[in-house]
């Protein structure tokens, strides 16, 4: 009792090692199995079937070998003391222990091939379920830190699970073995199978309980882990290379990731350290049964109560039912340690997006008739106490074009999200041709919006897949794209590159050239052209533009967006005054609305923020 209480100290102490947990969170986490089991069958029937046969199969060999090896030791002992006698039936059993020997190789390597490619199917085929799922959440949910811990134990166990499977397989394949062996000790001594209960349970409880030590671990270290992983990022990415260079970051990165790295290579090596001292006393416990139970039957054997045949099956037969045991119970804890972290891959899957089409959706109409009208609208993001947007009231009506001006953080981004309805109102609500915006189907809204955000993404893919992106089923209309790279004018980028459409933009792979800032968000512009939406909204993302060149863009823009409703937001008050209207923005409430020269009449935030500007162009 002493031994188990040093092992299992107080909750205080493992609070070290992440958090306690007990066996029955173990046993608990097993729910897990039947449908990583169901999602294994799925991945590829006939292989998980063929697999399952053959270790059935193979299970029966290590008895039947055994047993050969008993018969030949007795028909030598018989032929020794007989040497005229035929030797046929020894070279048979040998000639079939040879048989078993290469039926287990081929079945071996039959099972590891399986293995393999079933877990390289599965690892496939759960890594698109995570990305299908990770799509179809909500934003906001992508903002929260806690999610994003979820996201990343999840992403995990599409590649680290699958020795899983091999591991329940081989649970199945040796416990059918021990039943054959177990009865070979019964028939002998059942008194032997107690021994090795007895010296096996212990080395089982240990593994249990720093399986869940390690696993506790892994799991409260989550943050720190992916800032790790950040941190190797920024120290070593072409996004961040100039900067790093300039600013002599990287003494910084370094210091920062060896600190932080030591720390959880600290609380792993205790945990290491304690977990091998525990092993090896436990181990020569059990070596100790083994010694044990193999005098007795070396004992026997001198009395002449057994044969030398027997003594080999039966010691051969103990040897390998302890260590068979005492695999199927450590597998039996590893098992358990994987079903928690199956635990953190089905509890992603658990999350459930909350902005989605109702039930019976109204379709998009075909043609916007009235425009949105804003209610009242404010919003909140997660875990801030501050509105983004209060109390915001205006029409966009159907072909209008309305600009959005304020300082940064007023509140321009969260308006046209909700607009497109990546999130939904805190408070109030928005409606389209008198209906609200979550009565319409949720996929066709978005498809009826084009919107390039200031944040667009520069995907290392090729120039026609970067604008093709917009509409990625269009992917093959290469007229169509042609078309929304003349509107943005990224066909004068894509001709001067070596591989026109098909060159790789983004150093990240071979022969992959980079673009200006400029050139990017000409190429992204084309996204929102492939839509051809009946709402166009542009966030600032002409800002790595020349004041000519965004002037150039927005024209075009105004021009192609006749009779479409348009948002645009840009600081540059030659650009919206384009708009048919513009809207001011302070502290999330909307403070002023009117044309360009109404605004400039009224003297308020928009005339001050104009004259402002206009003094740096005098």
């Amino acid at each position: 009792m002493r031994l188990f209480s040093k092992l299992f100290e107080s909750s205080a102490r493992s609070q070290r090692y992440g958090g306690t947990l007990s066996l029955r969170d173990n046993i608990r986490a097993l729910k897990y199995l039947p449908p990583f089991i169901k999602m294994i069958w799925q991945t590829h029937p006939w292989m998980a079937g063929g697999n399952l046969a053959l270790r059935l199969l193979k299970a029966g060999i290590p008895v039947s070998t055994l047993y050969l090896g008993k018969l030949i030791i007795d028909e030598v002992v018989h032929l020794s003391q007989s040497p005229g006698l035929d030797k046929t039936h020894l070279w048979t059993l040998i000639a079939t222990e040879l048989g078993l020997a290469i039926l287990s190789a081929v079945l071996g390597r039959a099972i590891s091939l399986l293995d393999a490619l079933l877990g390289d199917l599965f690892s496939n085929e759960s890594s698109v379920k995570l990305i299908a799922h990770a799509a179809s959440l909500d934003l906001p949910q992508f903002e929260d830190a806690t999610f994003y811990d979820k996201l990343e134990r999840a992403r995990q166990q599409t590649t680290g699970r699958t020795v899983l499977l091999s591991h329940l397989l081989l649970q199945a394949q040796d416990s059918i073995s021990m039943i054959f062996l177990a009865a070979g000790l019964t028939i002998f001594n059942p008194w032997l199978i107690l021994v090795l209960v007895i010296t096996v349970i212990p080395a089982f409880i240990s593994e249990t309980h720093f399986n869940q030590r390690s696993y506790s671990v892994s799991r409260t270290w989550t943050p720190e882990r992916r800032t790790l992983d950040y941190l190797r990022y920024i120290g070593a990415s072409d996004q961040t290379a100039k900067e790093v260079k300039i600013f002599g970051l990287s003494g910084f990165i370094q210091e920062r990731f060896r600190e932080l790295a030591h720390r959880y290579y600290l609380a792993n090596k205790t945990l290491a350290v304690r977990r091998a001292l525990w092993g090896f006393v436990f181990h020569t416990i059990g070596e100790i049964g083994y010694y044990g139970a193999y005098i007795i039957i070396v004992l026997r054997t001198i009395q002449g109560n057994i044969s030398l045949g027997d003594l080999t099956f039966l010691a051969g037969s103990f040897s390998r039912l302890s260590s068979m045991l005492q695999g199927i119970l450590s597998r039996f804890s590893a098992i358990a340690q994987n079903a928690l972290y199956l635990q953190d891959f089905f509890d992603f899957f658990a999350l459930k997006p909350e902005i989605f089409s109702p039930a019976q959706p109204l379709p998009f109409p075909s043609e916007i008739k009235e425009g949105f009208v804003f209610e009242n609208v404010s919003f909140k993001y997660p875990n801030s106490p501050k509105y983004a947007l209060q109390q915001a009231s205006f029409t966009l009506k159907a072909g209008e074009k309305i600009a959005l001006v304020g300082e940064n953080g007023a509140g321009k981004t969260t308006l046209v999200k909700l607009l497109a309805r990546l999130y939904d109102p805190t408070e109030g609500r928005i409606t389209l041709d008198g209906y609200d915006l979550r009565q319409y189907d949720l996929r066709q809204l978005r498809q009826a919006v084009g919107v390039i955000f200031q944040d667009y993404v520069r995907y290392n893919l090729t120039a026609k897949e970067n604008i093709a992106v917009g509409q990625i089923e269009n992917l093959v209309n290469q007229e169509k794209i042609d078309g929304a790279a003349q509107k943005s004018l990224a066909d004068t980028v894509i001709q001067s590159l070596e591989g026109g459409y098909d060159q790789m933009l983004g150093r990240r792979f071979d022969k992959g050239v980079d673009l200006s800032g400029g050139q990017w968000q000409k190429i992204a512009l084309g996204r929102a052209y492939m839509r051809e939406a009946q709402v166009l909204i542009l966030d600032e993302p002409t800002a790595a533009l020349d004041a000519r060149a965004e002037y150039d863009v927005f024209v075009r823009f105004s021009e192609l967006t006749q009779g479409k409703t348009a948002v645009l937001i840009s600081h540059r008050f030659s650009t919206v005054r384009m708009a048919d209207r513009i809207l001011v923005l302070e502290n999330g409430a909307i403070t002023e609305s009117g044309t360009h020269e109404e605004l400039v009449a009224a003297g308020g935030v928009y005339a001050s923020l104009f004259e402002l500007q206009a003094q740096g162009y005098r």
